[in-house]
This record gives structure tokens, C-alpha cells and sequence, in this order.
């Protein structure tokens, strides 16, 4: 491992303590030696001037994403494939982290967009690669490494495409193993198991990284990165895909099942400790071929809401060989847009209400709105919605990413989307914005909350939004649902991920937390980033050896939590 050098402004004078050595830790594909730490204060900031380089093996990019990686007008390393496939030292921090922060912050995503020459083509295509930022005692140590999923296995080992990612398609030898690759699609043989898309801490500990497809559950130990293998679901629910955003507490695991058959949808839940789902009821659909996509849902305190998206499961797309514009959806607007609210206890359908056509990735949050004497007349869903615009899909592709110029705009408009449903039998809801989209750069997605807040009248959320022009949401954005307003912070051709809250322990008020996000520069290097979740000013941040490509979601390890 690479010695530590230290700036030369650093005195043996300017230090005020040294913190003790951490010892060595051995992992299977590798030794990382942690060093010691020198505390130095320099203009009210804490400075701690240790990291590692990162180790010698490298992954070649393609002939075609290099060329478009020579132009820094080309091209972000957002968008690039990493460079390493795992990594793990401890990092610089300029500034200071709360003592208070004490556990691990990962972050799933695709990490890799390319097998030797063949270049993906969509940000949902890379293969999964978990990042981690482990908070103790005002330091930190990251990390990265690739999840070792059977799709990711077989590519490395056979060096070509082996199972159907988001857009892309193994290319069949002739007709007969095409044949034989339809009837693997129907079996969900072929489907992907690259739990590229979200990762959870369950109630009992365990952390499970997701994708849409079932057999996508994988689990990791959050301190080593290491793949343990499949979260396998005891139960004989059957079924190929699932929300990629379950809802989970300490105390249950909620989620939605697609029955592409008889369109609609099981509620099911899981227990901590348990891997069986146990079925709470179903949403019939009430409109449309299939059912609608269900990326995700929003839950209240007594009651789940089931979106049926009128951006619906296509067969006929998913059987083909290229995509189309909307992938394996298609956009039925005649069969209109639904909301269904389900009991949690009973599963009983208490209401369906005809809504706007909408689009949506991520809902927010909901919560039950009472009248003065206490009973429930509305339940309020709040989304991250693109104004019914389908095209918001194919802006993704990475050929649009890799070649943006910054010189136009072309990042379709979002907003807060408020959908409000009533509960005195009415067939219609009504959906407006909840802020003027201007406040955040009509740009809005990949949000968080106070867990605290869950299901329960809220006031903030922290997502991304847009400075214009943009081709894709550059801000770290804090709504203010109360006021109206956002507060965004943003740097000169920075790409942030997902901001996510952590509340101090023992807080009473709602943004009383950090917020953590990862930052891809546009001269390819990248930085961790801590804001003050009340005030969103910046408190620390921490660079990383190398930029890290984009990532999609994350959740919270608290310490006591942590598997050695």
C-alpha cells in the first residue's frame, strides 16, 4: 500500500492530537492497512489528512466510452464505468463530522457499463456496485466493490452479455438458442439477478440490495462489501418482479407484486427474521392491458396506496431483441390513472379514485388528513412526477448523458406532485403541485425523508432538482412543504446523488440530521458530502481517490447494527 504524504503547510506545531492506529483488515481478495490519523485545525476546520490510493487493478474502458471520455465537454464520470473493483481506505476531511454519526451510509447503483469492447446502453443497465461511507468518532472510511450477482459473474466470465438487463439483450448464437432464451424469459430464467437499483437494512439486521426482479434480492455485509449470497423467499407467492422500493421499518417489510396475468397487484409483508410474505390483500386493475409500473408506493399510518400508472408492463416489449423508446413499458393514456387505498390490517379496499394521468420513479411520502373531530376525510401522496412525460426514460440512455455540451437544456420538467384522495366515496382525486416547480429548476427526484415522518404529515424532503440548463438534476434540493420554498445547493458541473437524511439521535425537531450525498465532478474526481440537514449549509466533505460513477439509492446501517 502507498505511503501517506502530507501537504507541506502541516506542521508538527499545527497539530492538536493524534488518534490511535486502526488495526489492519484482511479480507479475502485483499489487505487494507488503515493508518494513523493526524487531527490538525486550521481555520476553525478539521483536517485529517489520510487516504489510500487505490490498488493497481484496473478495468479498461471500451473503445467507445473512451472516446466519448477524451472531452471533458463530452463527457462526465458520472457516466463512466469504475475504474477498480474494489476499493477501501480512509478518507481526508475538510471540515467536520458530527461526532454523533456513527454507523455506515451505503449506496447502490450500476458501477459498470461495459463488457471489454461492448459499450450498455442505459444508466439502468451497469452492474451493481456498492459504495459505503462508515462514520465513527468524526471519521470515516469508504469503500467500494462490485455485488457479485450471477448476471455479473457470468459476464466477467464469459465476457459477453448472459442475462436480460434493463434495455439490454443477450445476442442469441442462432434461432434455436433464441427459442431456448424465449423460454427462459417466460421461466424468468433469464431474467437479471443485478441488484443494481436500491439497498435496505431489515428489521433484523440484515441488508439486502433490490432490483425489480425477484430473484434480485442479494445480500451484502455492510462493513466488507462482501456478496453473501441470495435473499431467498420462502414463501410460493411466485411472480417475477416486485417494487424495487419496499416500504421498511424495524418492525415490517411491505411490498407490491405485479401479476402481469390477471392484471393487478398483491400487497404482501414480511416480518424481521422472516423470509416469507404473507399476502395482506390485492388491487385489481381497473384499467389497461397489464398493470401499471410500480417502481414504488407510499403507505400512511393505517393504510397502503397502490398506484396504477397508465405507463404499463408490455410483454410484447420485453420480448424484443432492442429496445424501444419505453423499454419493456408502454404508455396506454386511454386507459387513465388510478390510485387504490388499502387497509394495512384487513386488506380491504377502502377507496379507488380515478386521477391525472401521471409519471412517476418515487413517491415521497403520504399521510392521513383528519378533520377537527379527528376522522380521516383525505390521505394526501406526495411523488416526484414528470408532468405525464414518458420521455423522461429515454433522456437516460447514456449515449444523451455521455455527450450533453451544457450548452441547452434538455431534462423534462418535474414537480412535487400532491395527489389528494378522498374518503367520502368520490371516483376522483386531484393532482397538483405542492411547490412552485420553479423553486428547485422544475427538476425534482431520487428523495428522501425523516424516517420518522414515515406514513405521517411531514414538512421536508431532500431530493435533486435542476439548475438550468442541464440534462440531467444537479442540485441537492431541501422542500419546505410548510412554506412552499426550496433551498439548493449546487456546485459548477457537479452530478449529486440521492441526498439522505439522518436525524441526530435524540432530535425533536424534523430536519434536525445530515444530509449525505456523493458527488461526481466534471474533472473526474468526486468527493463525499455532508450538509446540515436544518440549515443545508456544508459541514464536511471527504475525496475520494478517484470520481465514482452515478449511484441510485441508499439506506442508513446504524453502528449497533453493523455485522463484522
Amino acid at each position: 500500500m502507498a505511503s501517506i504524504a502530507f501537504s507541506s503547510f502541516v506542521s508538527q506545531s499545527d497539530c492538536t492530537g493524534m488518534a490511535s492506529a486502526w488495526s489492519s483488515h484482511k479480507a479475502k481478495e485483499g489487505s487494507f492497512t488503515r493508518k494513523n490519523v493526524i487531527v490538525c485545525r486550521r481555520h476553525d476546520q478539521v483536517v485529517r489528512r489520510v487516504a489510500t490510493r487505490p490498488p493497481a487493478i484496473t478495468i479498461p474502458l471500451p473503445e467507445k466510452e473512451r472516446a466519448t471520455t477524451k472531452s471533458p465537454e463530452r463527457s462526465h464520470v458520472a457516466w463512466t464505468s469504475i475504474r477498480h473493483p474494489r476499493w477501501e481506505g480512509e478518507l481526508t476531511v475538510e471540515g467536520e463530522i458530527p461526532l454523533w454519526l456513527n454507523g455506515i451510509y451505503l449506496r447502490n447503483g450500476p458501477g459498470l457499463w461495459h463488457i471489454d469492447d461492448y459499450n450498455f446502453r442505459h444508466l439502468f443497465d451497469g452492474y451493481a456496485m456498492m459504495v459505503k461511507l462508515q462514520f465513527e468518532n468524526g471519521r470515516l472510511v469508504a469503500g467500494h466493490r462490485q455485488i457479485e450477482s450471477e448476471a455479473y459473474k457470468a459476464a466477467m466470465k464469459n465476457r459477453r452479455l448472459c442475462y436480460r438487463e434493463f434495455s439490454e439483450v443477450p445476442k442469441p448464437g442462432n434461432f434455436l438458442s433464441y427459442v431456448g432464451e424465449l423460454a427462459s424469459l417466460f421461466s424468468g430464467a433469464s431474467l437479471t439477478d443485478n441488484s443494481n437499483t436500491g439497498v435496505v437494512g431489515l428489521g433484523d439486521g440484515r441488508v439486502v440490495c433490490l432490483t425489480e426482479t425477484q430473484k434480485g434480492s442479494i445480500m451484502i455485509n455492510p462493513v466488507t462489501l462482501e456478496t453473501i449470497g441470495k435473499f431467498e423467499y420462502s414463501d410460493s407467492l411466485g411472480g417475477l418482479i416486485h417494487s424495487a422500493h419496499p416500504i421498511v421499518t424495524d418492525s415490517e417489510f411491505l411490498t407490491l407484486l405485479p401479476d402481469l396475468i390477471n392484471p393487478g397487484y398483491l400487497v404482501v409483508r414480511m416480518e424481521p427474521g422472516s423470509n416469507e410474505r404473507k399476502v395482506i390483500g390485492r388491487v385489481n386493475c381497473r384499467g389497461g392491458p397489464a398493470p401499471g409500473w410500480v417502481h414504488s408506493f407510499p403507505v400512511t399510518e393505517n393504510y397502503i396506496i397502490v398506484p396504477e400508472m397508465p405507463l404499463r408492463y408490455c410483454a410484447q416489449n420485453l420480448l424484443r431483441a432492442e429496445p424501444t423508446p419505453l423499454y419493456k413499458f408502454q404508455w396506454h393514456p386511454e386507459s387513465k390513472a388510478y390510485l387504490h387505498v388499502m387497509c394495512k390490517t384487513s386488506g380491504k379496499i377502502v377507496t379507488s379514485v380515478e386521477v391525472p394521468l401521471f409519471v412517476t420513479f418515487h413517491f415521497i411520502n403520504a399521510y392521513e388528513e383528519r378533520d377537527e373531530d379527528g376522522r380521516v376525510v383525505a390521505v394526501i401522496a406526495d411523488c416526484c412526477e414528470h408532468n405525464a412525460d414518458t420521455t423522461i426514460l429515454d433522456k437516460l440512455r447514456l449515449q444523451n448523458l455521455r455527450s450533453y455540451s451544457g450548452s441547452h437544456d434538455v431534462l423534462p420538467d418535474a414537480r412535487v406532485g400532491r395527489f389528494t384522495i378522498p374518503l367520502d366515496g368520490s371516483p376522483y382525486g386531484k393532482l397538483e403541485a405542492a411547490l412552485d416547480p420553479d423553486e428547485h429548476g422544475r427538476g425534482m427526484d431520487m428523495c428522501s425523508i425523516n424516517p420518522a415522518v414515515l406514513g405521517k404529515k411531514y414538512r421536508y424532503a431532500y431530493a435533486c432538482g435542476a439548475r438550468r440548463p442541464c440534462n440531467f438534476p444537479n442540485t441537492l434540493t431541501k422542500i419546505d412543504l410548510e412554506k412552499k420554498i426550496a433551498n439548493n445547493w449546487h456546485e459548477e458541473g457537479a452530478i449529486p446523488s440521492e441526498p439522505y437524511f439522518v436525524a441526530r439521535p435524540g432530535a425533536t425537531k424534523e430536519d434536525d440530521g445530515v444530509v449525505i450525498s456523493m458527488i461526481s465532478q466534471k474533472n473526474g474526481e468526486g468527493y463525499a458530502l455532508l450538509l446540515d440537514a436544518s440549515t443545508f449549509e456544508e459541514i464536511a466533505r471527504a475525496k475520494f481517490p478517484y470520481g465514482l460513477p452515478y449511484g441510485l439509492h441508499g439506506c442508513w446501517v446504524p453502528k449497533n447494527h453493523n455485522k463484522p
